[in-house]
Order: structure tokens, then C-alpha cells, then sequence
């Protein structure tokens, strides 16, 4: 099995690659690429994200043919994709971090910054924080409900469809950290650092 890290300069994503290869051991093949041909021909794609989502859009669709071939991985081929962080978000339709821009458009819904109620919480939200699994998601198996997962964010994804809602946490109010769409799975958390707990959830996408 062959699993593409896609690197598209979304800032530092050596946590993300070491955590994969620490998961994957000699059992699945680790690519960390942005060569389209390796994209297509792999099972699964992973898709990080660090930095806002004007920047991360930006640097991905520098790449020419990259968006497009992405489209094609998840959308047309319905093969496993997972999005983390910033990955998350740009499935979203549009994104409103610096400027208005536009997302990837496969999962409907917006990326606003996050209410803190007035200055009542500190942002980014920067740290551990209990999820609330609402749905039986692949990725969630045998990983315990309100176990803690590590975030860092000052924007959350709003999906139209809160049937794609598999996980909430609590920080100001109730936000999406975590989807699933058939294929399409995403984490606004840190699976790669968090611990064992987000070792397992790579795990079980590896395995789906």
C-alpha cells in the first residue's frame, strides 16, 4: 500500500510525516510528494495544512495540476483522503482567514474565526481538549469518547450538512473537529501530536 503525504509548502509537516512512517513501520509505503503521477497512483492521500487558509489554498494551487488531480483522487475516484488542521478546512466552499478565498468546495460549509465571546477564551485555541464523538466514524474505532486531542487554531469549518459532523469539541462553543464524508475524512485537531490516542487514528485510516 502506498500513502502520499502531499507536500505543498504548508509550513513545517516533519510532526505529520514522522508520525505516519512511526505508524506505518515497514507496512505501508510513505510518500511525502507533490508529483501528480505518485498522487493518482496512490491508496490513500493525507492532506496537512499549517498556516491560515489563504496561504495554504494559495501554495496548493500554485502547483499546476495539483487541485485537479486532488479532485479526481477524492471526488471522482472516491479513494480514502485525510485532512488535518488546515486540511480540514479547505474542504470547505470558502474560507474568511485574512480574505475571502475560496476552498476546495467538497464538503459544503465556511471557515469563520472561532467566537471567543468577547475575549472569554484565548485564541488560537492552542492545546488539549476533550472531543465528543457523535458518530461511529472509521477513524474513531476503539479510540474512547472525550478522549483528549491536541489543537491549534483560530478558525473553524461550519458545514452546511452536520450529518458530515463526526466529532465536536467544546471551546466556546461546540465546533466541528472532525468529518466524514464516504472517503473524506478530516481533523481540526493534531492526530500526529497526540499522543498514542492520535497514533491509533492513524492507524485505523491506514486501515480503512
Amino acid at each position: 500500500m502506498n500513502i502520499t503525504i502531499v507536500d505543498y509548502s504548508s509550513g513545517n509537516i516533519s510532526s505529520v510525516i514522522n508520525s505516519f512512517k512511526e505508524v506505518a513501520k515497514d507496512k505501508v509505503n510513505i510518500e511525502v510528494t507533490s508529483e501528480l503521477n505518485k498522487i493518482k497512483l496512490s491508496d490513500k492521500v493525507v492532506l496537512p495544512g499549517q498556516g491560515s487558509f489563504k496561504s495554504c489554498v494559495g501554495a496548493l494551487k500554485k502547483i499546476k495540476g495539483l487541485e485537479d488531480t486532488l479532485n479526481e483522487f477524492a471526488i471522482n475516484n472516491k479513494k480514502p483522503l485525510l485532512g488535518i488542521c488546515v486540511g480540514l478546512q479547505m474542504f470547505a466552499d470558502i474560507g474568511y482567514e485574512e480574505t475571502e478565498t475560496k476552498g476546495l468546495g467538497w464538503i459544503s460549509g465556511n471557515v469563520s474565526k472561532i467566537n471567543n465571546q468577547n475575549g472569554n477564551y484565548k485564541l488560537p485555541h492552542i492545546g488539549w481538549n476533550q472531543i465528543n464523538i457523535l458518530k461511529d466514524s472509521k477513524i474513531f474505532k476503539d479510540i474512547e469518547n472525550n478522549s483528549h486531542m491536541y489543537f491549534v487554531h483560530s478558525y473553524e469549518f461550519i458545514p452546511k450538512d452536520k450529518n458530515v459532523v463526526s466529532a465536536t469539541t467544546d471551546y466556546s462553543s461546540n465546533i466541528v473537529c472532525s468529518v466524514e464524508k464516504e472517503n473524506i475524512f478530516g481533523t481540526q485537531f493534531h492526530p500526529e501530536k497526540s499522543d498514542k490516542i492520535g497514533l491509533k487514528i492513524i492507524d485505523n485510516f491506514m486501515n480503512l
